[in-house]
């Protein structure tokens, strides 16, 4: 991933100055991740640029990921953190120029505290719309292009990057602390476990601009990893903590929260990252508004989603379900909480989902009875598995989005075709919607393969049904917009 930095500040030399590193030379410094490369692909008194490769090991990568690797089938083998800025880059640069980020220069100590004017460029993630949101209101001009799939294939479209470039003028420190802490929130990712000391860095770094930032609660949330107890530290320190802090850290707690702290934090960052973009178990709800005072505030869309589901196997007598992609347990631990349902099943991809959702349901201290209803185990969809089959009904909540569409096939037949369920409740973003969430551009999640519109899904069910004996009856999830329909939608498939 590359960087760059330039200014036409004549002697626009004195970028070298301020950095403590010359353009004559190439240096090089290692990194936990990889190697960090500083170098100037032009120096004279007229223009200076100064640009930070930075180049992933992936093997380095792995071993120092720790607990906050993707949730994702070989992710830590096959990922896009090479290629575009995010908290690696973010590291990088924090190390690289440190002492540039902290306004110290001995050789010329005026210098630290002139604005220059400075152009920065790179390849990021979170959209144009994101960019613009974060970096306008301090004082940059942004420009943000989108990079296509494959230029020699115009008609794939779009991916998921854009080519940023910011222009502004502002000192060389401010520049560097607002980069620190705006590649983590573009990429909504990090690369290391995130602690309470980042509250403290962060802090840091935004000094002077971030608590006058409009999108402040947006930053801190994605910039701590979506941790609900370390971003309202965060903007509790910025200022007293009232109601206006507390719309920055809508949407509220799940009524369904566990109760220990860890598992709040975890329950409360699955819902306030609804805010931008959804996820397997919780997707995007416009944002609430102030109890007091003003309507009512909106019920979070992973709430009314699970809710719906509940109800409709209810209505159908289910009394046996599984849960196939069950995630981190949420729809299991409501189906437990309802003794209606004796035979309870949650599958994943992932063991990593499945052993978050043992600790939020606190598998260890449950009761004997309850954990007699109860089966957890490791799956994929898209393999036939005698584990799947003999159940009232299988809930796809959120799940057939995050398949490759040449895998889709392998999934109906395995779900619909061999465990044959008597119901299938199938859940999925209406992508028609998309355009009501602010900030949101492309699809909901960065790892979903697609996302239906409301036809697209009717005749996807249609097909099913054909093949497989079925029949379905579609219905909305959430409040209906009367042009783009609901943001989710739901099919309820009856075998025979």
């Amino acid at each position: 991933m590359l960087l760059t930095i330039s200014t036409t500040a004549e002697p626009a030399t004195d970028l070298g100055f301020l950095l403590h590193k010359h353009p004559d030379r190439v240096q090089e410094f290692r990194q936990s991740t990889g190697t960090a490369t500083v170098f100037y692909p032009e120096a004279d008194e007229r223009r200076c640029t100064v640009a930070l490769l930075l180049e992933v090991d992936p093997v380095a990568l792995v071993r120092s990921s720790g607990k906050s690797s993707p949730d994702f089938s070989l992710s830590q083998y096959v990922n896009d953190r090479p290629y575009a800025a995010s908290s690696l880059m973010a590291v990088a640069l924090a190390d690289v120029f440190r002492t540039a980020r902290a306004g110290r220069c001995k050789a010329r100590p005026e210098l630290p505290g002139t604005p220059l004017p400075l152009e920065i460029a790179l390849v990021c993630r979170g959209g144009a719309d994101l960019a613009r949101g974060v970096f306008e209101p301090l004082g940059w001009a942004v420009e943000a292009r989108a990079v296509p799939l494959d230029e020699g294939f115009p008609e794939w479209g779009d991916s998921r990057y854009v080519r940023l470039t910011l222009r502004g003028t502002l000192r060389l420190a401010d520049a560097l602390n607002q980069l620190y802490v705006l590649l983590p929130v573009l990429d909504d990712a990090k690369h290391y476990w995130v602690a309470p000391d980042e509250v403290d860095k962060l802090l840091r770094a935004g000094e002077g601009w971030l608590r006058e930032h409009p999108l402040r609660g947006v930053i801190a949330r994605r910039y701590l990893g979506r941790r609900w107890t370390l971003a309202r530290s965060a903007l509790a320190r910025l200022a007293e903590l009232g109601d206006e802090t507390e719309e920055q850290l809508e949407p509220a707690v799940s009524e369904e929260a566990a109760p220990d702290e860890t598992a709040a934090d975890e329950a409360v960052a699955a819902e306030t990252e609804e805010a931008l973009a959804g996820t397997h178990e919780t997707q995007e709800t416009p944002g609430a508004q102030a109890e007091t005072g003003g309507p009512a505030k909106a019920r979070p869309l992973n709430v009314l989603r699970r809710e719906a589901v509940l109800a409709t196997l209810e209505e159908l007598g289910a009394t046996s379900v599984i849960d196939l992609g069950c995630g981190q347990g949420e729809l299991v631990g409501a189906l437990l909480a309802r003794p209606r349902f004796t035979r309870i099943a949650g599958t994943d991809v992932s063991p990593l989902a499945l052993a978050i959702a043992a600790r939020k349901l606190r598998l260890e201290r449950m009761s004997d009875s309850k954990r007699a209803r109860l089966t957890l185990f490791q799956g994929a969809l898209t393999y036939t598995d005698k584990r799947f089959a003999g159940y009232d009904a299988a809930v796809l909540m959120e799940v057939v989005e995050h398949v490759d569409p040449p895998r889709l096939a392998a999934l109906e037949r395995v779900v619909f075709g061999a465990a044959k369920p008597q119901h299938v409740l199938v859940t999925t973003p209406n992508v028609e919607y998309n355009v009501r969430y602010e900030f949101l551009d492309g699809l909901r999640h960065r790892d979903h393969r697609f996302e239906w519109t409301r036809a697209e899904f009717a005749a996807w069910c249609a097909s099913v049904c054909e093949r497989f004996g079925y029949t379905v009856g579609l219905r909305p999830v959430g409040e209906e917009d009367p042009e783009l329909g609901p943001s989710t939608q739901m099919g309820v498939f009856t075998r025979g």
